[in-house]
């Protein structure tokens, strides 16, 4: 750490702005008209707003590079002052983050009562903001909204070979879960015919459901010809570059506030843990590119007293789409950007490494620091005692549990495919990302190269994962915050409440985007949906 300069300086008392949700109704639209974010349409699709484009199994991922580029060394912060271009895909945040998140810790500031607080929460907003009364609620919608087969299964299988006018004309939602039937069963004629009806319904470019489908379609495929796992890794080692998936993977996180604010639930707890601190250490065991921190880190180069030293080990795995090429060294170039620009001590250390092989060493955990460990998006990635009988989910939390630290944050989806057979999984899944899909509609066009990029890139892996790939070549295995619960609490930890006037300030700034989007407080922890399906959970432990 003592390769990071001490910057002095002094701060005025003068309040930022309180108006947080004017700032990121203007960042909204001003993402989405910038020209910098605007990216050349994929390889394997050109869409049309004229005409629908058919997907085919054989040819939607066929162009993909041989290998994969792995990511050979870690690279720490020595702080120095880089170019301000290092920092590009942050600097529409820029404008709206600091007064966003610093306004939310001013007013949790150590002067401020709960009933203050109380006091200066926004007036209700048209977005749903609820506490849930009993834990028969911590169940995920998803459950409740499963499609009943057995209802409508007569409908489908009237024959050993089905023609297609046994599927109800326009219901690509039952035609799907037919497809997906008649797998299971090892159907394989039945599919075949289904198959082609579907494949003429589906469209990249069209409404939620038939985008949804094109790549529900290709994971059907992969899963009957046992190709999942082929087509996984090819999803993997394809284009884009790393820049490109940052660029793709900022316009998600700026478009899906389901994101944005289930990062800045998380930031408020570390905030609150760490107000005091004067040596602050974050792991992140899942870096990406960094958003997660830019909002923390100007809010804590303003604290009154002065800013903390901040030490930051970003993990990511050797082959992720976000390590490829040089993305942990442009993670590290943008935090020496918000060092400079905000004179705050910033140490960073990146970490290409699986999170089940990170060890203590690896950290390098140090006396005299408050420890924060946050898991974004990741936790579901590693194998639990389904896949290895070693239990290496499990082990990871008590692993950092022994590490005791400040406070450990958690965001993750809202979803049930870890140990589902696989037409309940599907079924979930058809489920879950309908209503992703649909939140992106009304976001982006249609025929947008931007949203059929982030749809291809970040959402579609995922999707064939899911759906055609099994045992340990399966890593897309999430669960509902009730089971991390439980995971957490047998490892020793307890829940650190998130703060209520930070989410009554988030279930406030939902309504910029729309009012469909819902806020779920439960239990210290919070729930983040659209039309009541809950697709993000943030909770804090300690």
């Amino acid at each position: 750490m003592d390769s990071n300069p001490m910057y002095e300086y002094s701060i005025s008392g003068a309040s930022l702005p309180n108006r947080l949700c004017e700032a990121l109704r203007f960042d909204a639209k001003k993402s989405l008209d910038s020209q910098s974010l605007t990216n050349s349409g994929s390889d394997s699709y050109t869409p049309s707003s004229n005409s629908r484009e058919k997907l085919s199994p054989t040819d939607s991922f066929s162009r993909v590079s041989p290998s994969c580029n792995s990511f050979g060394t870690g690279n720490c912060f020595q702080g120095s002052s880089p170019p301000v271009e290092a920092c590009e895909v942050f600097s529409r945040n820029e404008q709206y983050g600091s007064r966003e998140f610093q306004e939310v810790l001013n007013i949790m500031g150590p002067h401020s009562s709960p009933q203050e607080e109380k006091e200066k929460i926004m007036a209700p907003s048209n977005v749903p903001f609820r506490r849930a009364s009993s834990s028969s609620e911590s169940q995920s919608n998803a459950t409740s909204r499963q499609w009943s087969l057995e209802q409508r299964g007569s409908q489908f299988i009237a024959a050993d070979n089905p023609s297609p006018e046994y599927v109800p004309p326009g219901d690509l939602k039952q035609l799907l879960v037919a497809c997906a039937k008649a797998i299971s069963e090892e159907k394989i004629n039945e599919f075949n015919q289904l198959l082609e009806v579907a494949k003429g319904e589906v469209s990249i470019s069209g409404e939620p459901i038939q985008r949804l489908g094109a790549y529900l379609i290709e994971g059907l495929v992969a899963k009957k010809e046992s190709s999942g796992s082929n087509i996984y890794r090819a999803l993997r080692c394809r284009e884009p570059e790393s820049k490109d998936m940052l660029s793709y993977m900022q316009i998600l996180y700026e478009i899906c506030p389901y994101l944005k604010f289930g990062y800045m639930a998380a930031n408020g707890a570390i905030a609150e843990a760490c107000r005091t601190e004067d040596f602050i250490h974050i792991v992140d065991y899942q870096i990406a590119q960094g958003t997660q921190w830019l909002t923390l880190l100007q809010a804590l180069a303003a604290r009154p007293g002065g800013p903390p030293r901040v030490r930051i080990t970003g993990i990511d795995d050797p082959v992720s789409r976000f390590a490829r090429g040089s993305g942990l060294e442009t993670v590290r170039r943008r935090l020496a950007v918000i060092s400079e620009k905000f004179r705050i001590p910033i140490e960073f250390h990146g970490l290409p490494e699986f999170a089940p092989k990170v060890t203590l060493e690896m950290l390098d955990v140090r006396p005299g620091e408050a420890l924060v460990v946050n898991f974004p998006l990741m936790l579901h990635h590693t194998p639990d005692e389904s896949v290895d009988v070693k239990n290496p989910r499990d082990g990871l939390l008590r692993m950092v549990k022994s590490l005791s630290p400040k406070v450990v944050t958690i965001v993750e989806q809202e979803s049930n495919t870890n140990t589902a057979p696989f037409l309940n999984r599907f079924e979930e899944v058809l489920d879950y990302y309908l209503a992703m899909f649909e939140s992106l509609d009304g976001t982006l066009p249609r025929d947008s190269n931007e949203r059929i990029n982030v749809e291809q890139h970040c959402l579609a892996r995922d999707i064939v994962n899911v759906i055609a790939c099994e045992g340990r070549e399966r890593v897309e295995r999430h669960e509902l915050l009730g089971k991390w619960r439980s995971r957490l609490t047998m490892a020793g930890f307890r829940p650190y409440p998130l703060s209520s006037y930070v989410n009554s300030v988030i279930a406030s700034q939902l309504q910029c985007y729309s009012q469909h989007y819902s806020l779920v407080e439960k239990d210290g922890a919070m729930l983040l949906g659209w039309k009541r399906r809950n697709l993000v959970s943030a909770s804090a432990w300690y």
